[in-house]
């Protein structure tokens, strides 16, 4: 219950006060949800196989957006920003449909 009340504040708290993100890190902010997305995707799995450990689940949602990051602007200082934004997202998310598969197996037992 404590995760969907920090959701809702969360949401509510974007809405009231409507942050921005500055230039600079815009082209890095997609890349970080997909990561954190795939954080997440991770943790859930863990949950229903009854393995999760939430140090884990924290170094692994830190360490995957802080890693996609810097890809990210490695590739933007050699010039290839967005190919290498593209590789993340298609390993990401590779990455986000198979734990997604995997809780789909395991939920619905199929």
């Amino acid at each position: 219950m404590i995760p969907i009340i920090g959701l809702a504040a969360g949401v509510l708290l974007g809405l009231i006060f409507d942050p921005t993100v500055p230039l600079s890190l815009q082209p890095y902010l997609p890349i970080a949800v997909v990561a954190a997305l795939d954080a997440v995707f991770g943790g859930l799995r863990a949950r229903l196989d009854g393995i999760f450990d939430a140090k884990v689940f924290v170094i692994s949602f830190v360490s995957n957006v802080v890693v996609a990051a810097l890809i990210v602007f490695l590739g933007d200082q050699l010039g290839v920003g967005a190919q290498l934004s593209t590789a993340v997202v298609v390993v990401l998310g590779i990455r986000i449909f198979g734990n997604a598969a995997a809780i789909r197996r395991h939920v619905f037992r199929a």
